[in-house]
């Protein structure tokens, strides 16, 4: 993989140092006019030769043949539409645009021209996700109650109480809790339960954005609640319970770290399957697709990132939270 990445803030400068290691190389990287000596930098220390302030510039970089779209979410479906008419295979971080209405133009874009088309949402490829997924999970009897959190006070919440609206918090910008971190407590429950046969999002709302918010997904026999919180912080993690025992987690949903089944028996034992650094499982299933040419799984992954979009932005609309691209 020849990476383009798009995007010099703090998700690159996190996810870029470990790229090498996963056999991934950096061709070019594209930012702004402004941003013209971060690109320099990173550049530099990554040794990518293509070097630019317009991402149009970087997809038409020969030596790029995937681009990572790391830019705010309401230029996702942009970028990521230029890429795949380019010819490019694209790895766009979460969520994968605005709404669902973008994500599904954006997919079908992608399986016309036979590009691959990744979203960047770790959960679902992290090893202790598959293993509650595959293994754990039936060893609990019937799900009664569900419970994933993920809130992390945003210091980016000083500055929105402070009058400064930054992308994080801008409905202009696609942005709100459940863009942000409530997409990968939707992600966990959805990856382990599939559709929901209701969903609503009970959502704080400050100047017309979701600062936190419950999400309450009703299946069959039981509900699951996905919490997202930039406004507040608590211990974020999972608890399954079922009629047999429960699994808990006690890491925030896009780590998926130590995991500890209790059965009714009194059996308890834990595990923990964590990759050294939080995105190599997903970067190396990317690869692996890639270097064998899988669409049917990269187009499988795509269809569950689908169904998170489309049940993230339904009950964002219904819960009163509005962006440009809902009215276009």
């Amino acid at each position: 993989m020849k990476l383009g990445i798009v995007g010099t803030g703090m998700i690159v400068q996190m996810v870029g140092p470990n790229l090498a290691n996963w056999g991934i190389g950096v061709a070019a990287i594209a930012g702004t006019p402004n941003t013209l000596d971060q690109v320099n930098e990173l550049a530099d220390q990554w040794g990518a030769a293509g070097r630019y302030t317009d991402y149009h510039d970087l997809i038409a970089d020969p030596e790029v043949d995937t681009v990572y779209v790391a830019v705010p979410n309401f230029l996702h479906y942009a970028v990521s539409e230029a890429a795949i008419l380019a010819g490019k295979d694209v790895v766009c971080e979460k969520p994968l645009a605005s709404n669902e209405k973008e994500a599904a133009r954006i997919a079908a874009l992608a399986k016309e021209h036979n590009r691959f088309l990744w979203e960047a949402v770790v959960t679902t490829r992290q090893p202790n996700f598959k293993l509650i997924r595959d293994e754990l999970l039936p060893r609990i009897g019937t799900v009664k109650i569900s419970t994933c959190n993920y809130s992390q006070y945003s210091s980016r919440y000083d500055a929105f109480r402070a009058g400064e609206v930054l992308p994080a918090f801008d409905p202009a910008k696609a942005g709100g809790a459940i863009m942000d971190i409530g997409l990968y407590a939707l992600t966990f429950t959805l990856g382990l339960f599939g559709e929901p046969k209701e969903a609503r999002y009970l959502a704080n709302i400050e100047r017309n954005i979701d600062t936190s918010g419950i999400c309450e997904l009703r299946y069959e026999g039981f509900t699951a609640l996905a919490i997202c919180a930039k406004d507040c912080g608590a211990p974020s993690g999972a608890l399954i319970q079922g009629t047999d025992g429960y699994i808990q987690m006690g890491t925030a949903p896009n780590r998926c770290g130590e995991i500890t089944l209790h059965l009714n028996d009194g059996t308890e034992e834990h595990y923990d399957r964590s990759l050294p650094v939080m995105w190599e499982g997903e970067f190396r299933e990317f690869c692996h697709q890639q270097d064998t040419g899988d669409l049917d799984e990269c187009y499988r992954q795509l269809d569950e990132s689908l169904l998170v979009s489309r049940i993230q932005n339904t009950i964002r609309r219904e819960a009163g939270i509005i962006f440009p691209a809902d009215k276009q």
